[in-house]
């Protein structure tokens, strides 16, 4: 069960009458269980997960067990933009959810030359040199992928240490469970949007 569950449960029993016999006790904590499932589980379904990182793929920006709360309802009303952190099946085994940042759009080309990402679309038909201050340890790696629509060039802030589109290919948007909304956890690390970083220049 959720930590929002019992968050709901302990404040909806602040309303108990400390008199009350065991019978009424009993039946007050189950409807108060009753409508904190009620009010629960709509918003794990349709509006927010939580997410633990597992791994380092995502470092420096998170780390190995950083709690997330997952947004799941904004690219329901809008596309996902580049550079958005998002959590997603594995389009290989689906019961698996990975975190990375999103590098290339729809209908785009993804070019990458030692480890530098040029990023060619109608807008840019010479390319343009994606910044990425937030990268860690830089793969030389070199690739080329044209990207069709609804798919996606995900990549893992530390470079070396990731399982991303370089190796696996584009990410269908169908796949996509939403955008890393708040982080929880570590309590010093709290943060809205975390990871959020757009690149100015070239919009």
């Amino acid at each position: 069960m959720s930590i929002n569950f019992y968050v709901i449960l302990l404040l909806s029993m602040e309303n108990i009458k400390p008199r009350q016999g065991k019978k009424e006790t009993i039946w007050e904590l189950a409807r108060f269980a009753i409508i904190a499932i009620i009010i629960v589980i709509p918003v794990r379904i349709f509006i927010a997960q939580p997410f633990i990182v597992s791994g380092s793929s995502m470092v420096p920006t998170f780390q190995n067990g950083d709690y997330l709360i997952v947004d799941e309802i904004s690219y329901r009303l809008k596309n996902p933009e580049r550079f958005d952190v998002i959590v997603f099946r594995y389009p290989h085994d689906q019961t698996k959810f990975f975190i990375k940042r999103i590098i290339g759009l729809p209908n785009e080309e993804i070019v990458i030359n030692n480890g530098i990402v040029t990023i060619i679309n109608p807008e840019h038909p010479d390319g343009f040199i994606l910044d990425q201050p937030y990268v860690k340890n830089e793969s030389k790696s070199n690739e080329h992928l044209k990207l069709k629509e609804n798919e996606y060039f995900v990549m893992g802030d530390n470079r070396s240490a990731s399982s991303d589109s370089r190796y696996w290919g584009a990410l269908t948007k169908n796949l996509i469970m939403g955008k890393a909304f708040i982080r929880l956890f570590p309590i010093k690390e709290i943060d809205l949007l975390p990871g959020y970083f757009q690149q100015i220049d070239n919009y």
